[in-house]
Order: structure tokens, then sequence, then C-alpha cells
């Protein structure tokens, strides 16, 4: 059955882990042992302010003994407009005070162009109709909107060379999709770091990860694969990864060096379109 993913939603389904819950005589503790899930986690889910993935639902039905229940009341974003891995992870970007991400292939989709996402959005496998593509492409361009506030969340947007350098479309796409990033780093809104591929190896390549902070969360870093994705919320793992992405943003560019970098590039787009 599809419920809609919205704080209503996530409330009532939380309400309904912590009657089960504790009708079974379980503390968050407990539970969050017999499921291998975070106690915290636990909590959040049960005051509404997160909602589980699916395999977490499995593991909250197979221990709660709830025929299913869990994986069947999952609140979740309608259909086409993000991938169920994601899910999680955009409500959490909604709510951070504060955004890092390392990028090494792609641009982030907060910062994504319009022509830029939809060539991405037209690459993927199996295809996708036009009407498809249309409802992802609008989802993607909203999430750009947690920039219109000047100051929150503040952004930071570290940039493997490769993102630069693999192109999607046309010249003309990829000069504005560069000088897009450009302007907002010119601006302030977001800082931008970019790896060199003069630095060779470094210690991000294993691949894509955001780093949130909230006000009233504990951080969370958010790590994605191919048609998978993770939030990571132990603690100790999330300090790890706050420090793999410290060393390798001590080895990129200054802010300044990749603003200039960048600009280069686009404009390299640009003499190949003539």
């Amino acid at each position: 059955m599809a419920i809609e993913d919205n704080p209503k939603s996530r409330e009532t389904y939380g309400a309904e882990l912590r009657r089960r819950r504790e009708a079974a005589g379980l503390t968050q503790e407990e539970l969050s042992r017999r499921v291998v899930m975070s106690r915290t986690h636990i909590a959040h889910i049960e005051a509404g302010r997160r909602r589980p993935d699916v395999e977490d639902a499995r593991r909250l039905d197979r221990v709660m003994d709830s025929g299913g229940f869990f994986e069947r009341f999952l609140p979740s974003l309608k259909e086409g407009k993000v991938a169920e891995h994601f899910a999680e992870a955009l409500e959490l970007e909604r709510q951070a005070k504060a955004i890092r991400e390392y990028a090494p292939k792609l641009v982030p989709g907060v910062l994504q162009t319009e022509s830029y996402a939809r060539e991405v959005l037209s690459s993927g496998f199996p295809s996708k109709t036009e009407a498809e593509r249309d409802r992802l492409l609008g989802t993607r361009l909203a999430r750009a909107r947690i920039l219109d506030d000047f100051h929150s969340p503040v952004f930071w947007a570290l940039l493997d060379e490769a993102v630069l350098r693999r192109g999607a479309g046309c010249p003309k796409v990829m000069s504005e999709q560069l000088r897009h990033i450009a302007d907002l780093g010119e601006s302030r809104r977001i800082r931008v770091h970019v790896l060199p591929f003069s630095l060779g190896l470094h210690s991000l390549l294993e691949g894509f990860v955001s780093l949130m902070w909230f006000d009233d969360l504990p951080p969370v870093a958010y790590v994605e694969a191919l048609k998978t994705g993770r939030v990571l919320e132990v603690l100790s793992v999330v300090r790890e990864c706050q420090a793999v992405y410290d060393h390798a943003l001590g080895d990129a560019l200054s802010h300044r060096e990749s603003l200039a970098l960048i600009r280069t590039v686009a404009e390299e787009y640009e003499h190949a379109q003539q």
C-alpha cells in the first residue's frame, strides 16, 4: 500500500512503532539491538522525524512479528519522484543547517542546471519515458531551492576534476553548468573546492558522500553507489566519514583557485562549441 511520505504519515507510523514496541515490553535500546539499527534512529522514527528504508522496515517486521505491517505502510515518496534509497536523505537535506558533499563524477543534484539535469536523467538505464524523466527533473530542480536562503544551509561542494571534464550533452550545457557553479561560488552562497587530476589518488575515491548537520539532530552521512544508498547515523562512523572528507579537502585547490579552474574549463567548452 502506497502511503505518501509527509510529516503526518511519519508521525502516525512512528506512533504505531512505539505502541507495538511497548506492547512487546522492549526498550528502544533492546529493539535497536534486535533489528541492527541505532537507538537514535529508532527514536527519530518514533518521533516522526525520520523514516526507515525498506530493509529497516523488513527487519522491524521480522523482529516485531507484525505480519509485514512496517513494510506495507512505509511512508514513501510518490512513485517516480526519487529513488527509494534516496528518499530519507532528501528529507534530511531539507532540514540540514550545513551540508558538505563530495562528488566524484557528476555535479551534485542541488547544483545542477535544468539542461544538465535533463541530460543526466536521460542517460540512465533502463530508459525513462519523457513523462517519467520530467517528474524526476521537477524534483531535482526543486532541491536547489534550499539555496534560496543565503545563510542556510551552509553548502560546501568538493568536486573531483572529473565532474568538470565529463561532458553531459553538448558543450553549451556544460559551459552553462560550470558557470552556474562559479556564479554561486563567487556570490559566496556556496564554497567550492576541486580535487585536480594532478593530485592523483585521494582519500575519497570510493564514491559520493554527503555530510549533514542539524540544529536539533545528530549529524549524519549519506553514501551512495550503483542503485543503492544509505544514511549512516552511528556517530563513530559519521565522524570517520567527516575525517576522510577533511583529509581530501586538505589536498584540494583553494576556493579561489577552484573557481578559476571551473571558469577556465567552461571557456574550453565554449570554444569547442564554436
